[in-house]
């Protein structure tokens, strides 16, 4: 059976690229699918996270039930992204060697790993916590431009710190990654369970080890300058079952279910 959900109450979030839309579920609901990709649940709420390429227009949450299958539809907005350019003084990190990308390889090959996590959730999700305090240097989706040459869009926030300053995990997790990357640096991934996964980059100090347990607001390392930085700052990375998306929109939407409650 296919029909519209009756929705229980109105979709919450940000149907931009890179943005977060919460769909809320009925209790016969068995799982929600977004492009193919399972959403993260949080209570009655599935999260779909919204990839950069997603064409403006009309779009729907696949929710299998007890009894059948429903669609739920949302729209998407254009978004523009800014150009940033970064000079970086070691050209090896724009252009690797060919035995860089031997190691690069096997690193994003353990990355892809973690993010394909489906693990069972592992506490409540808000409040999801920035995991350091300093300026927020460098948004999601920014288009970059490194040394003169276009690369992959920013997927992830840039939040700039003293070398040193202490990060905290944002909700409840395990370790999954640790290790020291050839872009990302110093890295730590860790796994909040339900497809939601979380990568810190450019570390100084790393105090954690793989299969080590976070308490939400627990202390994991420290803001460095490793790998390919311009300067002490942390890479934070927000993935939703593979899904890159905008942390602070993520932060947002679990406020605004908070607030809708």
């Amino acid at each position: 059976m296919n029909a519209l959900l009756p929705l229980l109450a109105a979709v919450v979030g940000y149907g931009v690229p890179g943005g977060v839309v919460a769909v809320p579920l009925a209790e016969t609901a068995v799982e929600a699918r977004f492009d193919g990709r399972h959403a993260v649940v949080h209570r009655d709420y599935a999260l779909i996270g919204i990839p950069l390429g997603t064409a403006p227009g009309q779009h729907s949450v696949d929710i299998t039930t007890r009894t059948g299958s429903l669609k739920v539809s949302f729209d998407v907005e254009p978004k523009e992204f800014p150009v940033q350019r970064l000079t970086i003084a070691n050209d090896r990190l724009v252009n690797p060697k060919s035995e860089d990308l031997v190691r690069i390889g096997r690193e994003t090959a353990r990355m892809r790993a973690a993010y394909a996590l489906a693990s069972p959730t592992m506490g409540d999700l808000h409040p999801f916590l920035l995991p350091v305090d300093g300026e927020l240097s460098s948004p999601f989706g920014r288009k970059r431009i490194l040394n003169g040459q276009p690369r992959s869009p920013h997927q992830g926030l840039d939040i700039a710190a003293n070398t040193g300053t202490p990060m905290i995990a944002p909700a409840a997790g395990l370790v999954v990654v640790t290790g020291d990357f050839f872009f990302n640096g110093n890295t730590v991934m860790i796994d909040h369970g339900s497809g939601l996964v979380t990568m810190y980059c450019h570390l100084h100090e790393v105090h954690v080890r793989e299969g080590d347990s976070l308490a939400r607001g627990e202390a994991f390392g420290s803001v460095g300058a490793t790998g390919r930085a311009t300067g002490p700052h942390l890479h934070w990375t927000v993935s939703m079952h593979g899904t890159k998306v905008d942390p602070l929109a993520l932060i947002q939407v679990l406020g605004d279910i908070e607030r809708s409650e």
